[in-house]
Order: C-alpha cells, then sequence, then structure tokens
C-alpha cells in the first residue's frame, strides 16, 4: 500500500481501514506492508495516537 503524504489523508485511510479491515495496528501493517513507527510518527505531527483499546488513531 501507498500511504498519503498528508497527514489528514493518511489519519482517514488508516482509521477507515482499521474500522473496516483489520483487528489491530499490527495486523494492518503486516498485511498491508507498511511501516508502523512511520505511520505513528506522521500522524503524531498531527496530534493523533493509537489506541489499542478503541483500534483507532485519536
Amino acid at each position: 500500500m501507498t500511504l498519503p503524504e498528508d497527514p489528514m489523508m493518511l489519519f482517514s485511510i488508516v482509521n477507515m481501514k482499521l474500522r473496516d479491515f483489520y483487528k489491530d495496528l499490527d495486523e494492518f501493517c503486516m498485511k498491508e506492508d507498511v511501516d508502523k513507527e512511520v505511520i505513528c510518527a506522521k500522524l503524531a505531527t498531527i496530534g493523533m495516537e493509537y489506541s489499542k483499546e478503541h483500534n483507532k488513531f485519536w
């Protein structure tokens, strides 16, 4: 999967995928072949962090 550069677009796409297809961020990253640390770092720039309990960034 090619991730969007814009953090807000990334936020939207990742949360949609987590909600609709994956049980957690680790599964998403493994199946989509993306780097978890890159996603977390990029979303941290807009104040978002992953909640395992809710399976989403907020």
